[in-house]
Parts: C-alpha cells; structure tokens; sequence
C-alpha cells in the first residue's frame, strides 16, 4: 500500500476507467480492487493519517475536498448583468394574508363570522396595498426635482 501517493483516485486495471481508489470494487464495472471491504478501509485509514491535508477526504471521493467559502452577492451580479432586482418588501405577505382572510370570508359561515373575517382581510390587504405603494415605493424612488417644472418620467 503506498500511503505517499495523494491520488484518491486509480484507473481501473480491467477497464482503465477512473475510480475510487479505496473502494474495494470499481464504480465502472465492478472489477475487485481490495480483497474485502476491511482492507480497503483499514488502507484507506492508513492514507488518512499519513497526512492532516486528507482529513476531509472520504472512501468514495476522486479528489481530496478543498474547502471554499462560496459568498455571492446576488444584487451585484445581478447589476453586472443588466437585471433589475427589486428591494426586499414585507408587504406583499400582508397583502397575502388579507386575501387569506377575504378568501374564509367567502366560505358559507355565519354572518358575523364571514363579516369579521371580511372586514379582518380587507383591513389587511388595504394595508399592504398602502404600505407597498405609499410607503416602499416613496422610499425606493424618491420625487425628483427638475428645473423646468415638469417630471421626469
């Protein structure tokens, strides 16, 4: 067993396709690599320790795992693109939940139940619709000012 080869990958000797190297069968036609699964493992253990860079590695991988933080920033890369990406709002989930409620308000309930829930859901989807138009979107596009006295559209 040659614990200084890093490869955790072999080309099998029946197909000469790559494989695992510490799976006791090849992934490609299942060729005996290793007597028995035990000395697969038990070699695989060995390679492991041998040096602390292999410590993430595993049996069935081809190549030792690199560590990489993975940070995108969407609304960047949206903007390289040429996408418009709107500002996060929570008043959309208002305007759901007052369609919820008017939605129970059409159920055949009683008058007060269907009334209390009608008026519960309007309330709500009224107050997402105001928030999301008047207080949002003021927020999002602020009025500008012109010299000539009409607005930029």
């Amino acid at each position: 067993m040659d614990i200084a080869n890093p490869s955790l990958a072999v080309d099998c000797p029946r197909c000469g396709l790559r494989t695992p190297r510490f799976l006791d069968l090849c992934r490609n036609d299942a060729y005996k690599l290793w007597p028995s699964s035990y000395v697969a493992s038990a070699a695989f253990q060995a390679w492991r320790a041998a040096d602390p860079a292999r410590a993430a590695a595993s049996r069935f991988d081809m190549e030792i795992p690199q560590h990489v933080d993975l940070v995108v920033d969407f609304d960047a890369k949206a903007r390289e693109l040429g996408i418009h990406m709107p500002p996060p709002s929570r008043w959309p989930f208002v305007i759901c939940a007052g369609a919820f409620f008017l939605g129970f308000a059409a159920i055949p309930f009683s008058p007060e139940v269907r009334i209390t829930l009608a008026v519960i859901g309007g309330l709500m989807f009224i107050a997402g619709v105001v928030g999301w138009v008047l207080v949002d979107d003021v927020k999002m596009f602020p009025a500008e000012s012109t010299s000539s006295g009409e607005a930029h559209h």
